[in-house]
């Protein structure tokens, strides 16, 4: 169940690739070794945000936040693997603006207690494999 949301000012709209943000996060996460995020699960969004002030408001001031949910279950090290990786994406993503203009990147990570998330969902099936029968 992991579920992206990025959060961009609107000052960076024509030069951040949006799309390709996404696709790089979902890439990232169902990339992840021991298929540990399920593909069905894995969801990212974007949210272009127009009323927001940074800092003293006298500079052209960007910023994109990322939160990044998840189910419970994945090792310490599991999450922090992600985490770096999704991370390190987005920095590499984002160093030609990061280069050429101020721009802040942030990131957290949300782990839900199973007991208070409520899902129904039929697109895991599309990724699980066909049992083979035994003869």
């Amino acid at each position: 169940m992991p579920q992206v949301t990025v959060e961009y000012t609107d000052n960076i709209k024509a030069a951040a690739d949006i799309p390709l943000l996404l696709k790089k996060i979902n890439d990232t996460i169902i990339g992840q070794e021991g298929g540990i995020f399920p593909p069905g699960g894995t969801r990212s969004r974007a949210i272009e945000l127009t009323q927001y002030r940074m800092a003293d408001g006298a500079a052209d001031y960007a910023f994109v936040h990322v939160t990044f949910k998840i189910g419970a279950g994945r090792t310490e090290a599991q999450k922090k693997k992600v985490c770096d990786d999704l991370f390190d994406m987005m920095k590499a993503h984002f160093a030609p603006l990061f280069a050429t203009r101020y721009l802040a990147l942030s990131m957290e990570l949300y782990e839900y207690d199973e007991r208070g998330t409520y899902k129904h969902n039929n697109v895991h099936a599309r990724f699980r494999k066909p049992e083979v029968e035994a003869t």
